[in-house]
């Protein structure tokens, strides 16, 4: 039986909230990271628009770009402070990410230029051979006191 995900690992305590996965590296768990991303961040409270943008984009660049057949890829998040870091960990060290200049009719290739612009900061570490992780950091509002 093929297994979509697996060690999740969740935890919101008011200090540090986090979350991390594991997840076969499919269109169908790109949207998945995306969708996980949305609930957590609204069960912590946050607005979460720009973080789930920037999480499909890096997890569809770990599907397209990053996949190796049998390997999965991670998606992890944290909020420190009110500063979310995401980090999309998969296992093509050898594949840099890479700004492309997209012709104006092209359907692709604008993935990063969005992550650039939504993110505060965004950047690659290059990990243990044979994995690499893209991460990005965006300042969240905070959130509203409940009441």
């Amino acid at each position: 039986m093929h297994q979509e995900t697996a060690g999740i690992t969740a935890q919101s305590t008011s200090h540090f909230p986090h979350f991390s996965v594991l997840l076969s590296a499919t269109p169908r768990s790109a949207r998945l990271a995306r969708l996980l991303t949305d609930a957590h961040l609204r069960d912590w409270g946050y607005d979460s628009e720009a973080a789930r943008h920037v999480v499909a984009e890096l997890a569809a660049n770990a599907v397209t770009h990053g996949r190796v057949p049998g390997r999965d890829f991670r998606l992890a998040f944290h909020v420190v402070g009110h500063t979310l870091r995401i980090e999309v960990t998969d296992t093509r060290s050898d594949r840099l990410p890479q700004h492309q200049r997209p012709s104006p009719d092209a359907e692709s290739g604008r993935g990063l230029l969005l992550v650039e612009a939504l993110a505060d900061r965004w950047g690659v570490s290059e990990d243990r051979f044979p994995r690499k992780t893209v991460w990005a950091e965006l300042r969240l509002t905070a959130p509203e006191p409940e009441i």
